[in-house]
């Protein structure tokens, strides 16, 4: 089985657990004292793209890329010669041909643009108690930083405070404060994007949202996503709270209202309870039956108001992916979703996300295949979202290049989230009155947050490029977590500049596939990549030879 190292010496940052491909550690945990690749990102930006000890050492690269199939295994072209999408006003000059010069400005859409400043875009950010305990971090985050936010699945179900009836709901204070937090700070780049399940639908959000936000809101129907193929889960530990969700409607396991789990429950040994959602699609046999149900509900959200559109799909087999990209095309959706297997949760079970599923890579490079073979009948391709384990600047352009020039942005699920904690316990520590409400772990700085400084504004190196957008007054009312995403995004942002330039491309629209190599031939075979030593081999035989 292919592992991955759980110190990077050279960058200085260590791993917690095991990491995944993506540097992420497998467990992801809110009070980590750090310090991960992303850790570090969110307090010192952009400096982490270099080797630590300048001065004082040389470093080299230690990264194995010949074995396996993944992302890993794909490597970045650079180029001795050229230059292609300089913005107006730019030469060829190598004055202006400098990576800050590189425009990675993106945006998606059909009959309506959706601007974002960086191409990525949250994961889905629901029920689960982790996305509401820092959603002020992640959501003025990413206004701040211009990118989408998904606020995933149940929202308005398993709110104690939201009032549903046979009508409809009347009322959610959660679902107000989630999209009403991203919008106080939405400067025309970014998005909010709401998701529906089939109890969502059940309950009437759509219509709720249509109701009070308009068309601020984007709306998003959820087939499913890489880390398991069933619904939605959280776990509770309250009986009485279990009884409200089974009350709602979902299916909760075991079943707070049979004898043997209270008995169970009172005496200790059962300490909590999953609710989950139900399947979709169930009552559908055949692809025609998908394609008219499906159509069906995007004709009814279009009647409701909706302008924009979008479907988050999972790493189901190639059928699934072809009727996701063939309906959302037919459909006329503002951008489609694909999150490959080897992505994150923040529940699922555990041997399902192990076991399940197409890996990214290989259903990214499916995604490339038949979104090609749509164009060429002249259909228009639905602008794309790759998900499934992505956290660095090179996984962003290597994801934008693979598809090209469909895909738009690149989704991620835990890595935009690790900002927000570090930001909340550090603003815990300075902020001890409001710790709890923070949701800090912390009493005290650990050493490697002491490192940095010894104050917020020494500590996030996000912290001046906020308070020049925001101003000096507004930044008492800006969470630390969202400073700390800036200054991972800002890191994000510079090393794709970074990647771009040495591929000679100023414009996110330049980049191709052919400016990827395979690293062993199993992944050149699986993606349609050619191996590094066969890439442009015709190019320079016919050097050798003139």
């Amino acid at each position: 089985m292919l592992s991955w190292t759980k110190n990077n010496d050279a960058l200085g940052t260590v791993n917690r657990g095991v990491p995944c491909e993506s540097g992420l550690c497998t467990l992801c945990l809110s009070g980590c004292k750090g310090k991960c690749e992303t850790w570090m990102s969110s307090l010192v930006g952009r400096k982490l793209l270099y080797p630590r000890e300048f001065g004082s050492c040389t470093s080299g690269s230690s990264n194995v890329t010949s074995v396996g199939v993944g992302y890993h295994a794909m490597r970045i072209q650079g180029y001795a010669y050229g230059s292609k999408g300089l913005d107006a006003g730019l030469t060829k000059d190598p004055d202006d041909c400098v990576f800050p010069n590189v425009n990675i400005e993106t945006s998606f859409g059909n009959e309506m643009s959706t601007k974002c400043r960086v191409p990525m875009m949250t994961g889905a950010l629901g029920s689960t108690f982790i996305a509401a305990k820092y959603w002020d971090s992640f959501a003025i985050g990413s206004a701040l930083c211009g990118i989408p936010i998904v606020c995933g699945e149940n929202v308005v179900g398993v709110d104690r405070m939201s009032k549903l009836d046979k009508d409809g709901i009347k009322s959610s204070p959660e679902m107000d404060r989630r999209v009403g937090t991203f919008l106080r700070y939405y400067d025309g780049y970014g998005a909010i994007i709401v998701q529906m399940n089939v109890e969502d639908t059940r309950n009437g959000v759509a219509e709720y949202l249509i109701d009070r936000f308009g068309d601020k809101v984007i709306i998003e129907l959820k087939w499913g996503q890489g880390a398991k193929d069933i619904g939605g889960e959280i776990q509770v530990k309250d009986i009485e709270y279990a009884k409200f969700l089974k009350d709602r409607g979902y299916v909760v396991d075991p079943n707070p209202y049979d004898p043997i789990a209270q008995e169970s429950y009172a005496d200790g040994s059962l300490k909590a309870f999953a609710r989950h959602s139900r399947l979709g699609g169930t009552d559908i046999d055949t692809v025609d039956g998908v394609r008219e149900a499906f159509m069906g509900e995007v004709a009814r959200l279009r009647k409701l108001g909706f302008k924009r559109i979008t479907l988050k799909t999972g790493a189901y087999g190639m059928e699934a992916l072809a009727m996701a990209i063939r309906f959302a095309a037919d459909a006329k959706l503002d951008l489609l979703t694909i999150d490959g297997s080897g992505g994150g949760t923040g529940m699922s079970p555990w041997n399902m996300m192990e076991h399940w599923g197409v890996p990214s890579l290989s259903l990214h490079a499916k995604t490339y295949e038949y979104c090609k073979m749509l164009e060429a009948k002249g259909i228009k391709v639905p602008d794309i979202s790759l998900a499934g384990g992505f956290a660095r600047e090179d996984h962003i352009f290597k994801a934008m290049a693979l598809c090209a020039p469909y895909t738009k942005l690149v989704c991620m699920g835990r890595a935009p989230m690790i900002p927000g904690y570090l930001g909340s316990n550090i603003e815990g520590v300075f902020h001890p009155e409001r710790r709890e409400q923070l949701n800090g772990n912390w009493d005290e700085l650990p050493a490697t947050v002491k490192a940095q400084g010894k104050t917020p504004e020494e500590i996030f190196a996000g912290w001046e490029i906020v308070k020049d957008k925001v101003g000096a007054d507004e930044m008492k009312h800006i969470p630390y977590g969202a400073i700390a995403m800036v200054g991972y995004a800002d890191k994000l942002s510079c090393g794709l500049q970074q990647f771009m330039a040495g591929a000679r491309k100023f414009n996110l629209s330049e980049v191709t596939r052919d400016d990827l190599m395979a690293a062993n031939r199993e992944t050149a075979e699986e993606t349609g990549i050619a191996y590094m030593t066969d890439s442009l081999d015709e190019s320079a035989k016919a050097i050798i030879n003139g």
